[in-house]
C-alpha cells in the first residue's frame, strides 16, 4: 500500500501560500492530503483548491495535533518562531519561507539544485531562503564548483511582490504620501534603495541576509560578498547584476555550457538579437534565467551576469515544494 501523505499550508490566504497552492494543483502529487491554515484575521476565507472548497482555519498551538508529515509556512518569522516549534515537535517536517531560522546551524538551509543533501540533516525544521539570494546560487553553484568564487558582487533590482500584497497595491494604486501602505517613499516611478531595515552598517538586513545565506548554502564562508538590494517598480520577478571573481580562470564558452546544462537554469545570453532575462520570460515559471554574461576587464577572472527569476514561485513556494518532494520522491 503506498505511503499517503498530509501536508499542512500554513498562510494560506496570502501570496506565497496561494501560490503554493496553484502550484500543488499544478504538479498533482499523488496520496496527498491537504489542510489550510492562516491568521485568525483571514479564519473562514474559503479557497477553491483542486475544484473543491477548502476553509482556511485559525491556526493555534494544537493545529498539528491531528498529525502531519509535512508543513510549508509562509506567515512570517513571528509565526514561525512560535508554531514550527510545535509542529515539528509532532513528527512533522516544517518547511519554512521566513528568515526565523535561516541563520541557525541546526537547521539547513536548501536549495535542491544546490545543496540537496543538507536535507538530510534536519531535526524538523527546513528553512527555505530569502527569494534574492535562492536565484542566485542556483546560477552561482556550478560556477563555484568548476571555477572556486573569491568574490561576489550582488546588485538586486526587486519587484514589489517581495513586499507582500501592500506592496503591490502601492505600485498599482500609484500610492504616495499618506496612501502608501508598505514602502517609506512611492515606488511608482522610483527604484528605492531599501530592503527591510537598515542596520548599523549602514547595509539593509536585506543585503546582510543573501551575503549570509550564500555564504551557508555555498558551504563557502572564505568568499567575500557585498551587496545593494533595490526595490522597483515592477509587479513581480526580481533581476541581479551579479559580479563574479573566481580563483582560476575561465573560458567564456564553457561557462555557458556550464549553465546551459545546469539543472534549473534557462540560458538566454544572445545579445545581437536582444535575448536575454527579462522579468517577462520568468514570470509564472520555476527556471532561473541567466544572460548578459561577459568578462569584467577591471580585474582578473572576472565575470558579469544577469539573472532573473519569478521571486514567489521559485523564490518562495515552487523551492519549498521542491525541498519536499526531496524528501519524498
Amino acid at each position: 500500500m503506498e505511503k499517503r501523505y498530509k501536508l499542512a499550508i500554513v498562510g494560506a490566504t496570502g501570496l506565497v501560500g496561494r501560490t503554493a497552492l496553484k502550484i500543488l494543483e499544478e504538479k498533482n502529487l499523488p496520496n496527498f492530503e491537504y489542510k489550510l491554515f492562516c491568521s485568525k484575521k483571514s479564519a473562514g476565507n474559503i479557497i477553491k483548491f483542486f475544484g473543491k472548497d477548502y476553509i482556511a482555519e485559525e491556526l493555534t498551538e494544537n493545529s498539528f495535533d491531528e498529525g502531519f508529515d509535512f508543513a510549508i509556512f509562509s506567515a512570517g518569522g513571528d509565526t514561525s518562531k512560535k508554531f514550527a516549534p510545535i509542529a515539528a515537535s509532532k513528527g512533522c517536517i516544517v518547511i519554512d519561507n521566513s528568515s526565523a531560522f535561516r541563520m541557525d546551524p541546526d537547521v539547513p538551509l536548501v536549495v535542491p539544485e544546490v545543496n540537496p543533501d543538507d536535507i538530510k540533516s534536519n531535526h524538523g525544521i527546513i528553512a527555505n531562503p530569502n527569494c534574492s539570494t535562492i536565484q542566485a546560487v542556483v546560477a552561482l553553484k556550478p560556477l563555484d564548483d568548476k571555477y572556486k568564487i573569491k568574490r561576489i558582487v550582488y546588485s538586486t533590482y526587486q519587484a514589489v511582490s517581495g513586499a507582500g500584497k501592500n506592496g503591490l497595491e502601492d505600485l498599482l494604486n500609484k500610492s504616495s504620501g499618506d496612501d502608501l501602505k508598505k514602502f517609506p517613499h512611492s515606488i511608482y516611478n522610483n527604484c528605492l534603495p531599501h530592503i527591510d531595515i537598515f542596520m548599523e552598517d549602514g547595509y539593509t538586513k536585506e543585503e546582510h541576509k543573501m551575503i549570509d545565506e550564500t555564504r551557508k548554502i555555498l558551504g563557502r564562508q572564505d568568499i567575500k560578498i557585498t551587496a545593494t538590494t533595490v526595490r522597483v517598480p515592477v509587479e513581480n520577478c526580481h533581476g541581479e547584476s551579479i559580479n563574479i571573481e573566481f580563483e582560476n580562470d575561465f573560458d567564456l564558452e564553457t561557462v555557458k555550457s556550464i549553465l546551459k546544462n545546469s539543472k534549473g537554469i534557462k540560458l538566454c545570453d544572445e545579445p545581437q538579437n536582444n535575448f536575454y532575462p527579462l522579468a517577462t520570460m520568468a514570470n509564472g515559471t520555476d527556471d532561473v534565467y541567466v544572460g548578459r554574461l561577459r568578462r569584467d576587464y577591471s580585474q582578473p577572472n572576472s565575470l558579469n551576469m544577469w539573472c532573473v527569476a519569478d521571486n514567489i514561485r521559485k523564490g518562495a513556494a515552487s523551492n519549498a515544494i521542491q525541498i519536499m518532494e526531496e524528501i519524498i520522491l
